[in-house]
């Protein structure tokens, strides 16, 4: 099973800002340590061309990124600041989400070390998500690869919002995100299917409202790909997150929707997304049982 990684395409971060990013070197530094994959198969991705990301975004916003002439107030909102290495790996890192959708369409199943930046509006960034690599993908594959339907099953604790805006009443792309009701973002937009969860929501109502999920996915039409947005920060511990989901009950929501895929012979493009955990180790436990239990489907012959 291909994985792709960009942790280390850094970009010089202000101390309050490093979270969002150091999580995913520990990431793959315990991938390695644990020799679940063989060394090639780890995989430093191209960066996205130009024309890919301008199937999904605003011309005029993508040159002013790449130029760094954003606003301060639209800095701000992206959280990050802007520097040529940023940029560069913002195209790494949809890169490395194309390059998993192209593997798992050869292989059923593949991962982005990182990606899911599902906040990315056609011409604006926020939430630490700058461009939409799920969105771009979803696009490239159906544009150069003859997939006529996406699935998109988003499980990061915040809504898709940009996801949901970027594909709304397109029926070619289905969008699925269950998330926190009262977190952010505090506008929401609409998914195909979303289910809003209340603060404190713990394991077995989680579950159920993934099960409801993808049994109405399953019941609208058959899907030549399916990218998954795991999220490690439905945590108990995680400091965005306001849901009280265990490990454990994260590592049957991958199981649950991993087989689903599987027994359809579905094949899955894994995010990370989000992960803000009080302890950086406990998001990487999280994103680190996600791949684990991915690539032994994948030695499995990916079958559920």
């Amino acid at each position: 099973m291909k994985l792709f990684y960009t942790d280390h395409f850094v970009f010089p971060l202000p101390e309050r800002h490093s979270f969002p990013i150091q999580k995913y070197a520990l990431l793959r530094k315990r991938i390695t340590e644990a020799s679940i994959v063989e060394p090639g198969e780890i995989r430093t991705p191209d960066a996205v061309k130009e024309e890919d990301i301008l199937r999904v975004h605003a011309p005029a916003y993508v040159d002013r990124f790449i130029r760094g002439k954003l606003t301060p107030a639209e800095i701000r909102k992206i959280g990050f600041p802007w520097s040529p290495a940023l940029v560069e790996r913002t195209r790494r890192s949809c890169g490395a989400t194309v390059q998993a959708c192209l593997a798992a369409l050869d292989e059923g199943l593949a991962a982005n070390l990182a990606g899911g930046s599902h906040h990315a509006f056609p011409d604006r960034g926020e939430g630490y998500c700058i461009f939409n690599d799920v969105a771009i993908a979803a696009r490239k594959m159906q544009a150069e690869m003859g997939i006529k339907r996406v699935v998109i099953i988003d499980c990061d604790v915040h809504q898709g919002n940009g996801t949901a805006a970027i594909f709304a009443d397109d029926p070619s792309v289905f969008t699925f995100s269950v998330h926190g009701e009262k977190n952010f973002p505090f506008r929401k937009e609409r998914s195909d299917l979303d289910i809003a969860l209340e603060d404190g929501t713990g394991d077995g109502a989680y579950l159920d409202a993934v099960e409801t999920g993808l049994n109405h996915v399953f019941g609208t039409d058959h899907f030549g790909l399916a990218i998954y947005i795991a999220g490690a920060d439905p945590f108990h511990e995680d400091c965005f997150g306001r849901l009280a989901l265990s490990k454990e009950g994260l590592a049957e929501r991958d199981r649950m929707v991993l087989r689903r895929f599987a027994a359809r012979a579905i094949p899955v493009a894994i995010t990370m997304g989000g992960g803000y955990a009080r302890k950086v180790t406990d998001t990487v436990d999280i994103y680190f049982q996600t791949v684990k239990f991915a690539v032994e489907m994948a030695r499995n012959r990916w079958r559920p």
